[in-house]
């Protein structure tokens, strides 16, 4: 039975008047009423539409092409292709805020040069008047390919007698000495204190390999892009996105042209988790609008989102763990190699540092590797490689506690990562929320309840995930009716104009509704990393803070103007601006606002920061399920989330953003994924094949909000809205063990693999 809904927040750190509430989002009508404009609701005069032509093979050489007969098709305006775009060397380099990538890549990603590297690789563009005379001129494109073999997976791209896909991938990246894989981009190693010594103090070791699938992160709006080259040079992008810079300084570096000539107008978006930063057709319909003077309108089908745009990786892994008799972990190691896609860049150096993160292991050792393979390039999905590496060790940690006759809970806080712990990277740890975390699944009644019948099972499952902070703009203009206009650069996904709203409204004492934000263009606020991270909240909302701060500051001034008064006399509190001497003095911030034309210039505040201050967020799971035997199928009867939001700034959003990623991380356990075939062909490109949760597959989810302030942040807010992902795989895989006695190695577990499982398990042999 669904067990019903229930929230609850332990811990509680201080309280505030706006911080904490539930108001209203403030963009709610217009998204509900349809009238948010998404990224294929623009529609300027004289708009072309765009079709890419893409590879029907996973990996080929392009020996000719031949676009003329496209070209004399009627209707159709321009058709380009890599030709068209600029040239250079190999190890020209574009920083896009999270190191140099290879210019080279980044343009052959978005239209092939000389070999196609998936199904589904853009070969060439075309504007026409209509998108039925687009697709009729793809037809038309001539294209002769050599096929080649295809590399699917991480460990066939690391064998010796691999094909290569990357000519000159070692020229760009190199790899250590003694390497001989030619699809190898990056390997290192991270090492902390002497994991001989600590396996040799093990009185338990477990070795286990594990395999994930490719997962695509599963927004419902597809990725689509309105371009407009003007006649005086300008270059303005009207994209669903989760980074107008990005988008801005992407598209600079692909068609060489300056920042400053191109403005990136972020549409609303219908969802990203981390998929809608690379750009893909933006690029395409520039050099179109260019050749025609027109605006260029693309937007994918959902087939081409799937294969040809960046899905997370899948990756092989190994863990080995040692263990005391008393459940004291000694000693752990790892082998992460993840698939990269087509081109250099998977999310394995986060993957490696955050495997071990939530304990306090002291001899660790973890190798990394990224594998270029013949899959689209590997895109970021909420946490980037978390699931991968939590889904294999919380497995590993969960039959430790079996074999030693441990409580799993126990065991992971005997365990469990305190300030000063260090991660394997060297890195020292603070402020977690580990422990506080884990005593609260210890203390919720799911974790105390009893499951009964056969075939039923409870898992539990704990991880860390450390946001980012990065650099984030906020102006404030102050209106006579006492209400602020903020404007901000971060791409609201999660109701972010409202939780940022809400911080500066606290400064300034008045309701969130009192605030009415808006999120900027390029042009139109300081530069602003994207929506990712989990910084949102935390970083843009910190720009709200010092931008509400300087509207405080410029009003005390004011009010000290009209008083004829010493402004350090001069104090402002709860929407009140008082005299600290005289009871007489004193006004509202509305009454001050009103006044403000009449006593001087308009009040203008800004907030531009660049956070260090962040905090690692604590995610634990319980799950109760039920598998059938016969035919390996998991319901889920009951599910909880509990997590450390270090100060929850909307708790409605939290617990939204706690269920979301959860949902995602049920589906990415026991259904989804890319299914190839051995000629690199996907064959479940479409939402009736690819399997997603829907309501029906899960329960209400109960969400645990732990609040353990961070002390580098105004509000004491961490990020938090990737965490949640991480750890329902390892957390269901330990309830399946527990139900039906079976251990998972793979993603997803779906009613085969399980079946399979368990046909093993049952055979004499």
């Amino acid at each position: 039975m669904t067990k019903p809904y229930e929230s609850n927040v332990v811990l509680a750190t201080r309280e505030f008047d706006v911080i904490g509430t539930r108001p209203i989002r403030h963009d709610g009508a217009d998204k509900v009423t349809g009238r948010a404009l998404y990224g294929a609701d623009f529609y300027p005069v004289g708009l072309l539409r765009c079709k890419i032509l893409r590879s029907p093979h996973a990996h080929a050489r392009i020996k000719s092409m031949d676009t003329s007969r496209a070209e004399a098709l009627n209707g159709v305006r321009a058709v380009v292709t890599a030709r068209d775009l600029p040239d250079g060397p190999i190890d020209e380099t574009a920083d896009l805020g999270e190191g140099p990538v290879s210019l080279k890549y980044m343009r052959n990603n978005v239209l092939a040069d000389k070999k196609v590297l998936y199904r589904g690789h853009a070969v060439a563009g075309v504007a026409a008047v209509s998108e039925a005379v687009a697709e009729e001129a793809l037809g038309l494109i001539d294209v002769e390919y050599e096929v080649l073999t295809p590399v699917m997976t991480a460990p066939d791209g690391l064998a010796e007698d691999a094909p290569v896909l990357l000519t000159d991938l070692r020229e760009v990246y190199g790899a250590e000495e003694g390497v001989t894989s030619p699809n190898l981009a990056k390997h290192f190693r991270h090492r902390l204190g002497d994991l001989k010594e600590g396996f040799d103090r093990a009185d338990e070791i477990i070795e286990r390999e594990f395999h994930t699938s490719t997962v695509h992160q599963g927004y419902i709006e597809p990725h689509s892009a309105t371009v407009l080259w003007n006649a005086d040079g300008r270059i303005t992008v009207w994209t669903s996105t989760q980074g107008a810079f990005y988008v801005r300084q992407s598209v600079s570096s692909i068609l060489g042209v300056p920042v400053s000539r191109i403005k990136v107008v972020p549409m609303e978006i219908g969802g990203g988790f981390g998929g809608k930063f690379p750009v893909y057709g933006e690029p395409v319909a520039a050099l179109l609008s260019s050749r025609t003077g027109k605006p260029v309108r693309i937007v994918m089908r959902r087939d081409e989102v799937f294969e040809g745009t960046g899905p997370t990786c899948g990756s092989h892994l190994k863990v080995k763990l040692g263990a005391t008799a008393g459940g004291k972990i000694v000693a752990a190691q790892a082998y992460v190699a993840f698939e990269a896609g087509a081109f250099p860049g998977s999310p394995v150096p986060y993957a490696s540092t955050a495997m071990f993160a939530p304990y306090d292991i002291p001899n660790v050792t973890v190798e990394g590797l990224d594998v270029v393979v013949n899959k689209p390039k590997t895109g970021a999905y909420r946490a980037p490689g978390g699931p991968n590496v939590s889904f294999a060790f919380e497995t590993v940690v969960d039959e430790m506690a079996c074999r030693l006759g441990l409580d799993p809970i126990e065991l992971r806080l005997l365990n469990a990562a305190r300030d000063g712990s260090r991660r394997v990277d060297g890195t020292r740890q603070s402020n977690l929320g580990c422990v506080e975390v884990l005593e609260a699944m210890r203390s919720h009644p799911h974790w105390s309840d009893p499951l009964e019948g056969p075939n039923r099972g409870r898992g539990v499952s704990l991880a860390l995930h450390t946001h980012i902070g990065f650099a984030s703009s906020c102006t404030i203009s102050v209106n006579a009716d006492g209400t602020v206009n903020l404007v901000e650069g971060s791409t609201d996904i999660g109701g972010t104009r409202t939780a940022v709203a809400m911080q500066a409204a606290e400064v300034l004492g008045i309701a969130a509704e009192g605030v009415q934000p808006s999120v900027g263009d390029t042009d139109s606020i300081g530069f602003t990393f994207g929506t990712g991270g989990s910084r949102t909240a935390f970083a843009t909302g910190w720009a709200a803070y010092e931008a509400a701060q300087d509207i405080r500051r410029q009003m005390i001034d004011r009010a000290a103007k009209i008083w004829e008064a010493d402004p350090d006399l001069i104090e402002m509190a709860k929407g009140v601006i008082r005299s600290k001497h005289d009871p007489e003095l004193r006004m509202t911030f509305k009454e001050l606002a009103g006044m403000l034309n009449e006593t001087g210039s308009p009040v203008i505040g800004r907030g531009n920061v660049n956070p260090s201050g962040v905090g690692g967020s604590a995610i634990g799971n319980i799950v109760d399920i039920e598998v059938d035997p016969e035919t390996g199928k998991v319901d889920i009867l009951r599910y909880t989330v509990v997590q450390d939001a270090g100060k929850a700034i909307h708790p409605s959003y939290v617990e939204g953003q706690m269920q979301g990623g959860a949902v995602q991380g049920i589906g990415w356990a026991l259904n989804e994924e890319y299914f190839y075939d051995d000629d690199g062909q996907m064959k479940n490109s479409t939402l009736l094949d690819y399997r997603m949760p829907i309501a029906m597959d899960v329960p209400m989810i109960d969400t645990v909000i732990v609040e353990v302030a961070n002390p580098g942040h105004p509000f004491g807010a961490k990020g938090l809205g990737e965490g949640s992902i991480i750890t329902p795989p390892a957390a269901l895989a330990n309830a399946i063990h527990d139900a039906v006695g079976v251990r998972m190695n793979r993603l997803p577990m779906n009613p085969g693999a399980i079946t399979r499982a368990l046909w093993k398990k049952g055979s004499p042999s």
